[in-house]
């Protein structure tokens, strides 16, 4: 028996089954990685906008407050009504849109330099809140408000003297000039070009981070879909390896169990291990049953065939339509043999007859030991006309039978034939029967055919 698994090569399962277990771990840790990639830089372009919204939001409040300012300003130079100027130091010193401004927001978000125009805006916005609140005394003291119902950085502003010294008319004149002249509005422009430049940087900068986490994210989702398609093809050829290693296997190897064959050599290290050993398996099975088979219908003394083949032979040949003949064979006198010589002489004469049976007929007649001295010779494609040529060969039979050289006592057979022109019929043996009871009649040692 070959040793199994010696000399075999192919593929390993366990192999592949670790390569591909390694290789698909290591892809979705890859697309897992790059998921987690492609989020981050989401969120890094939802803060980028949101930083856009807080700059843009930041900028309103210092543009809102500024312009506040000026509107309630001018309504009280106008109007000489307290509420505006109320309104007025109310959003310097309590709303402060413009200080909560740069105070809430994170110089983090932006560069320095835009930083810095939004700062400048502010400055330019806080140097103007002087020249309005030297105006909105300017108009109090013209209208002779008391300036104890102003707040105190009122109260502190100290008037030129020449401006002390003009009349009613033109201080309110004055004061309002201060809010509305070209110097003023000099300043308001400036403030809003620092708060357009801070914006448009703002606008710039945040564009640029859009474009490059836009670009790393399509390069992270251009990496993601190459992996993809890398773990599709790893399925896909891992369902090709399934089937070309087992399931293809599989199927031939059933139907090889199903035509009782050995199994082809195939498929993976596994499988051509498990074919040898079952092939090895298989011949000594086939071997045991040729054995067990041989030994069945073959004669153990003698290797011919025996009673009970003879049996299943005549069945077989019973529908042939081809003619035969059905020799029955007896030793003379073999009781006598037996006794005088022992059982041992007795069967190494069975032998010597069975051998001579065998090498003078043909390969394709049958040699059957009915049991103890009787033997039987069933020869196909045999009809009367060998009548001659089957007296002859029992003839030298005798004769070296009765002219032993190899120190066995002489002996002879009597043998009867019969022939059927058709297969084996039930009466062939009981033929062949009564010409052999006719040759023992007539003294043994011969060949008698049967006449109806």
């Amino acid at each position: 028996m070959k040793e199994p698994g010696k000399n075999i090569k192919g593929v390993r399962i366990c192999t592949v089954n670790v390569i591909m277990l390694i290789a698909s771990c290591v892809l979705f840790v890859l697309v897992l990685y790059t998921t987690v990639q492609i989020s981050g830089k989401y969120q890094d372009l939802v803060a980028t906008t949101e930083d856009y919204i807080a700059c843009e939001k930041n900028a309103a409040l210092v543009y809102k407050g500024s312009d506040y300012l000026t509107d309630e300003v001018r309504l009280y130079v106008q109007t000489l009504n307290k509420e505006h100027a109320d309104n007025y130091f109310t959003e310097i010193h309590t709303t402060r849109r413009r200080d909560k401004a740069l105070e809430n927001f994170p110089k983090h978000k932006t560069t320095p330099e835009t930083y810095a125009y939004l700062e400048e805006a502010l400055e330019k916005s806080n140097r103007l809140t002087a020249r309005e609140i030297y105006a909105i005394k300017l108009a109090a003291v013209a209208r002779g408000q008391s300036m104890e119902a102003f707040p105190p950085i009122v109260r502190e502003t100290n008037l030129s003297p020449e401006h002390k010294a003009l009349d009613a008319g033109a201080q309110i004149d004055l004061a309002r000039s201060m809010v509305f002249d070209g110097a003023y509005q000099n300043a308001k422009h400036l403030i809003t070009g620092n708060i357009s430049y801070f914006l448009n940087s703002v606008i710039l900068e945040t564009r640029q981070k859009q474009q490059n986490d836009t670009k790393t994210l399509g390069d992270i989702l251009l990496k993601q879909r190459v992996v993809l398609v890398v773990l599709c093809l790893l399925n896909i050829l891992i369902f090709l390896m399934i089937i070309v290693l087992i399931i293809k296997p599989l199927q031939v190897y059933m139907q090889c169990i199903k035509e009782e064959k050995m199994l082809k050599i195939t498929g993976a290290y596994e499988f051509k291990h498990l074919a040898l050993t079952y092939n090895d398996i298989y011949e000594i099975k086939a071997a045991n049953n040729q054995m067990l088979r041989y030994k069945a219908e073959h004669d153990p003394l003698t290797s011919l065939l025996n009673r009970s083949a003879f049996d299943s032979l005549k069945q077989m040949l019973k529908g042939r339509a081809d003619p035969m003949a059905l020799l029955l064979i007896d030793v003379d006198y073999f009781k006598e043999v037996n006794d005088r010589h022992g059982h041992e002489m007795g069967d190494k004469i069975l032998c010597k007859v069975a051998q001579l049976l065998q090498s003078s007929f043909r390969s394709e007649d049958f040699a059957i030991r009915i049991g103890g001295d009787e033997f039987a010779l069933v020869m196909t494609e045999a009809d009367s006309r060998m009548k001659l040529i089957i007296k002859n060969k029992i003839e030298a039979i005798n004769l070296t039978l009765q002219n032993p050289c190899d120190g066995l006592p002489p002996v002879s057979l009597s043998v009867g034939v019969a022939f059927s022109a058709k297969g084996f019929p039930d009466s062939l043996y009981g033929d062949a029967d009564s010409a052999l009871y006719d040759v023992k009649a007539r003294g043994r040692r011969g060949c008698g055919f049967y006449e109806p």
